[in-house]
């Protein structure tokens, strides 16, 4: 699928140049790359924002038209506003066909209903990725790579060597290396929530004594006994032995 961006030569620079080209329903952009000086363009906003919207804009080598040049370009970056449905600046790369480019397309999951894992054990399809980063030449990059699930069995997991990639693609090396899961099948855990069986409760009959209550009885009861102690301790009174007399 063949997609034409139509780009024209951007004269003015700057933030402010840049608001102006917005308000008046233009985007700002930039195409460099191929060992060529980057140049500013600028774009009609409602035909850029139509090809965002496409998958394959994404993940394709696009037609740019600029001056009646024609130039092979890859989407590499774009802004959009916060809120609104509004672009704001937007990059392209120019593309060289004699050099490896690295570019991220999505992954298309097919026969996922007749897969054994699916169809005859209950399992459920796990995507862990949706796309992939891949690296070839510019005539050989897909606008997807297909996965196809139809002989997973239950608890079968896919990864990125697993892939059947097609003929000059391969996954960036870093991903050849670590090989993440891509896809899995698996029964789905359900979250059992047992009810709590409630404790037993003993009745107590009679009257229950607040806290604190018995050391404040035991202190009035070490006070009452505290006189009686003293008692005690007091020195007896001095006796006088019969048959002596004082002094006269």
């Amino acid at each position: 699928m063949k997609i034409e961006v139509t780009a024209f030569p951007r004269a003015h620079k700057g933030s402010g140049a840049s608001r102006r080209l917005r308000v008046s329903g233009r985007v700002p952009g930039i195409v460099y790359g191929a060992d060529k000086a980057a140049q500013n363009v600028e774009f009609d906003h409602k035909d850029l924002l139509h090809h965002l919207r496409l998958e394959a804009f994404h993940a394709s080598i696009l037609d740019l038209d600029l001056n009646g040049e024609k130039l092979q370009v890859l989407l590499r970056d774009y802004q959009m506003h916060p809120w609104r449905r509004q672009v704001l600046h937007v990059d392209f790369q120019r593309v060289d066909r004699n050099r490896n480019i690295h570019m991220r397309v999505p992954l298309h999951f097919v026969n996922s209903e007749i897969c054994p894992g699916v169809k005859t054990s209950g399992g459920v399809v796990q995507h862990v990725m949706n796309d992939i980063d891949i690296q070839c030449l510019p005539d050989d990059l897909p606008a997807f790579i297909e996965v196809d699930l139809k002989d997973m069995q239950l608890n079968d997991t896919l990864h990125v060597t697993d892939l059947a990639m097609p003929k000059g693609v391969e996954p960036i090396a870093k991903l050849k290396h670590e090989n993440p899961s891509v896809v899995s099948v698996h029964v789905p855990k359900e979250i059992v929530i047992e009810e709590e069986a409630a404790a037993p409760v003993t009745e107590i009959i009679g009257e229950v004594k607040a806290e604190g209550e018995e050391g404040a009885e035991a202190a009035a009861e070490g006070e009452k006994k505290e006189p009686a102690a003293a008692e005690k301790k007091e020195p007896a009174a001095e006796k006088k032995e019969p048959g002596k007399k004082g002094k006269e």
